[in-house]
């Protein structure tokens, strides 16, 4: 059966504190199954996500993705002087979106998230993650240098230990785009990501923020999938599990992806939503779909 593609639709949030965020709603096609949120990884902005968005509304998934604070077109003329906290993206942020999908007139269906990296420590932030009947997070993991292969390792702490204060100290944030890794960065969120990658096991591990994190996070009894590559050297399943048990009262489930097995090409840490991963896709929206609280429900006109 042939369904008639609707074209996605550009929209603006407005996060609790005022904040107005760029994002992107893709209408369902067909009989709807349930709604998205695509939660992102640091520093990615959201067209990245583009290609697994309209591949989930064809499938009958409402899908909405979001730049953070800072970000693509969420961010401000310059970054410099730019202050927040890394985790606004998720409280703040994220927040903002779940609140749309979740009350979009019209579209009846259970809410998802599906994650990428940052994106797998967000939920476990949200004010009120039973909004969320299920989250399915790519390449999550703890950061720290330790749960990384020695030359992934020995790259990563020169980036901690020297470009960044040299980069940060110039610009007055990090301009990641230089070094072709993403999004320019505020310098609190590169502040916060550099400390926190410093522990094995994130922030689950900084007394500063330890007790907040873990109260947010005992609040999640959602089932949740973590899927990491094999060939992902920033989040190998290790750096997984070791995030993974900080949501200790859900039903979570780590899933190791081999991508040469599978006939994938290469994932690593960004592979994971390009093009030739569209299998991965159709795992996690079968997931999503075999949730008991999915319903098939006609889409609106």
């Amino acid at each position: 059966m042939n369904l008639r593609m609707h074209e996605p639709e550009p929209l603006i949030l407005t996060a609790a504190d005022g904040y107005r965020l760029s994002a992107t709603y893709y209408p369902a096609s067909g009989p709807l199954r349930g709604r998205i949120v695509v939660a992102g990884a640091t520093g990615v902005p959201q067209r990245f996500y583009r290609r697994f968005a309209l591949y989930a509304a064809s499938r009958g998934h409402a899908t909405w993705t979001l730049d953070y604070r800072g970000i693509g077109q969420s961010g401000p003329p310059s970054l410099k002087g730019f202050r927040m906290d890394y985790r606004d993206w998720a409280r703040l942020d994220l927040a903002a979106a779940v609140d749309r999908a979740a009350q979009q007139p019209g579209t009846p269906g259970s809410v998802f998230i599906v994650g990428h990296s940052y994106g797998g420590h967000a939920y476990g932030l949200l004010p009120q993650p039973d909004r969320v009947a299920g989250l399915y997070t790519f390449a999550t993991g703890a950061g720290w240098h330790g749960w990384m292969p020695p030359l992934e390792r020995l790259r990563v702490l020169a980036m901690w230990r020297l470009l960044g204060p040299l980069l940060t100290r110039w610009k007055g944030y990090l301009p990641w785009s230089l070094l072709g890794m993403g999004e320019d960065l505020p310098l609190d969120v590169y502040r916060q990501w550099r400390e926190w990658c410093s522990r094995p096991r994130y922030f689950f591990d900084d007394p500063a923020v330890a007790d907040e994190v873990a109260a947010s996070f005992d609040r999640v009894r959602t089932p949740i999938v973590a899927a990491n590559a094999l060939d992902d050297h920033w989040a190998p399943p290790a750096s997984r599990d070791a995030f993974m048990a900080g949501y200790r009262h859900a039903e979570w489930r780590g899933l190791d992806i081999d991508p040469a097995s599978m006939g994938l090409g290469p994932i690593g840490h960004m592979g994971y939503f390009r093009s030739q991963a569209e299998p991965l896709w159709r795992n996690a929206l079968d997931w999503f779909e075999s949730l008991p609280h999915t319903g098939v429900h006609c889409a609106h006109a």
